[in-house]
Formats: structure tokens, C-alpha cells, sequence
């Protein structure tokens, strides 16, 4: 009688997350209370930087499957494409002009993923590559971040807005810096005198007004994916540690020279959305428990020394594409012993004195 001999894993639950399209589903929901907050204050150009992503990035996604002469309907049924574009677009300032999109969802899906084989073989996370690109590339664009509305929705009517993103039209009274840019280039003010003073931090006691919404409906959705067991703590914990324990020891309390309070460093800028959307990329991260939380950790620092003394206010993109470098050697030097193994020495060391 034959017997048949499946490939691993021999079990699967209906109701757990297993596959990659499940799983890729499951973090399009998780980021939706943060891209509500992002809608809530910054207004509809969120919505309409993510329907734009999507449209490049399976655009592109389709192909180059077809160039690959790779089945279009089945790699798009993964959702990885639609990941990225959502990532991507949450990572861009809203009513940023079409084509930066078009240029940063080209490099993400075409250049950071297809030119090395696809999902599975890209050793960079592709969102955060389409981002750096945009960011080195077009400095101006990206840093067009509108000033966050009190009142909710915002002030920018929806003609306006497609305006700014289909005809270039500025934005001049209604664009500012972000908390992280007022604080790094501070002209002699507390931290008091700032926050009382920059449009930045109209009603905030944190993070800058929005950004601590933000950055807690990222926090939810992270929650929620580790919930799902999406992925381990490990890393997220790592990240935020970091970045919660280098500022304990560099605050001031906050003088002119401050480089911000921890609290302020966790809930600013793309903090929530690194921890649990972008570092926990399965493909790019570390693979071990001790991997994940040096590897987390390291991007945490990272984050802070460049907010701090480089030349850019966030850092996240330019720490996770450090550390996706340096996954596989973290891997190398942290990845446990095989069951076994202190055996098989011993008994090596036995023969050899024999």
C-alpha cells in the first residue's frame, strides 16, 4: 500500500493565521486605527496617499510578474503587494504629489522586492526602501506635513486636496513642522516655552498634537497583531525599550538643548508604526528570540542617535535598512543549539582521547 508523505507542518487549525495572504490581511486591518487618527488630523490626504499607493503598487506588482512570466493572480492573492502600498503610504506626508508616490511604490515593489526574487529573497524591507528613496530623493516633498486640525477632519476641502496631489498646487499656511523637527532645530526655547508656542504642540502635553493619537492607533493594531500571534514580542519590545531608556539618560529636563523626554520619543513620529508593522517583517528581521530583541534593540538606538545627532528628525526607515543589513549576523551568532549538540561534542572529545 502506498503511504502518503506531505511536507510539513502535518497539522493546520481553520481559525489559526497560517498562511501568508491570511496573515497579510490581518495587518491591513490592524492599521486601521491608525490611519483613522492619521484621517482624524492630518485630513483626507492619508485616504488618498493609500488609494494611490495601491493603485502603483499592484500596478507594478502585476508587471513585473508578468516579465517574470510568474502567475499574477495567485503572488497578488498573498496581499504583499497591498501591505506595502499601505505602509508606504501611511509613512508618506499627506496631499504629497502623485508621482512621489508613483516613484516610491516603483522602488518599493520593482527594485527593493522583484530584483531579488520576490517575497521571500528581498533582504530589505520594501516599504521602508520606497520611503528612504523618496526622502534622499526629493527632501522638500517629504517634509510637507500639514498642520494637524483640533477640530477633526480639517480645513482642506477634498478639491484642494486634489489639487495639491494631481496639480501641484502648494499649501502654503497649511503645512508646518513635525514635533520632532520643532524640537531638533529649537532656537533657545524650553521645552515649556516650545510646546506653548509651536503650532506643533497646539494641544499636546507629549508628543505633538495628532501624533500621540497616532502613534496610540498604531500601538492598538500592534496589540491586536500580537494578540493574533502575528509575530513575537520580541523585537517590538526590544525597539521600544531602546527608546525609552537611551532618552532617560540623555533628558535634561528639558532646557533648550533637550533632546526630548522618553514618553516624547515614543509616541512621535513613525515610533508605533516601526515597532509592529515594519520591524516584524518575518523576511527581513531577525529569526531567533535573542536575534529578535538584540535586533529590535539596535533599531531603537539607532532611531534615537539620529533623531538626535544626524541630520534627519525620524529615523526609523534609516535604522530598520541598517539593521536588515545586519539581520543575517545576528542570526549567525544567536541562533540556539540543535538538540543534541552538547551530546554529540561529548562524545567527539571521548573518541578523540581514545
Amino acid at each position: 500500500m502506498s503511504l502518503m508523505r506531505p511536507s510539513s507542518p502535518h497539522t493546520h487549525s481553520a481559525s489559526s493565521i497560517s498562511s501568508t495572504s491570511s496573515v497579510m490581511r490581518t495587518v491591513v486591518l490592524a492599521t486601521l486605527p491608525g490611519l483613522i487618527a492619521l484621517t482624524h488630523f492630518f485630513g483626507v490626504g492619508s485616504i488618498l496617499n493609500l488609494l494611490l499607493a495601491i493603485i502603483f503598487c499592484l500596478g507594478f506588482e502585476t508587471l513585473a510578474l508578468k516579465l517574470r512570466k510568474k502567475p499574477v493572480l495567485f503572488y497578488l492573492g498573498d496581499y504583499s503587494a497591498l501591505v506595502t502600498a499601505i505602509l508606504l503610504a501611511l509613512a508618506v506626508p499627506p496631499y504629497a504629489p502623485w508621482w512621489l508616490i508613483a516613484t516610491g511604490s516603483f522602488f518599493a515593489i520593482v527594485v527593493a522586492k522583484h530584483l531579488y526574487g520576490g517575497l521571500g529573497f528581498n533582504p530589505f524591507n520594501p516599504a521602508m526602501v520606497g520611503y528612504v528613496v523618496l526622502l534622499i530623493s526629493f527632501p522638500v516633498e517629504m517634509t510637507q506635513w500639514r498642520i494637524p486640525a483640533i477640530e477633526g477632519l480639517g480645513y482642506l476641502p477634498l478639491l484642494d486636496s486634489l489639487n495639491a496631489i494631481f496639480a501641484g498646487a502648494h499649501l502654503d499656511g497649511f503645512t508646518s513642522a513635525t514635533p520632532l523637527d520643532a524640537i531638533k532645530h529649537n532656537q533657545g526655547l524650553t521645552v515649556e516655552d516650545l510646546y506653548a508656542t509651536h503650532s506643533a504642540f497646539q494641544s499636546a502635553k507629549i508628543a505633538g498634537t495628532g501624533w500621540e493619537w497616532v502613534n496610540i492607533g498604531f500601538l492598538v493594531g500592534g496589540l491586536y497583531l500580537l494578540y493574533q500571534k502575528v509575530f513575537t514580542w520580541h523585537a517590538p519590545v526590544g525597539m521600544l525599550a531602546a527608546l525609552f531608556i537611551l532618552p532617560v539618560f540623555f533628558y535634561d529636563g528639558g532646557s533648550s538643548a533637550s533632546a526630548g523626554s522618553p514618553f516624547f520619543h515614543l509616541f512621535s513620529g513613525a515610533t508605533m508604526l516601526g515597532a509592529f508593522f515594519i520591524i516584524t517583517d518575518p523576511v527581513t528581521s531577525a529569526t531567533s528570540t535573542l536575534g529578535r530583541l538584540i535586533y529590535g534593540a539596535a533599531i531603537g538606538a539607532l532611531v534615537f542617535i539620529i533623531r538626535v545627532w544626524g541630520n534627519y528628525p525620524d529615523a526609523v526607515a534609516f535604522a530598520v535598512l541598517l539593521m536588515n543589513f545586519a539581520a543575517p549576523f545576528i542570526d549567525y551568532y544567536t541562533v540556539p543549539r540543535t538538540y543534541g549538540h552538547e551530546r554529540a561534542q561529548s562524545a567527539l572529545r571521548k573518541e578523540d582521547e581514545h
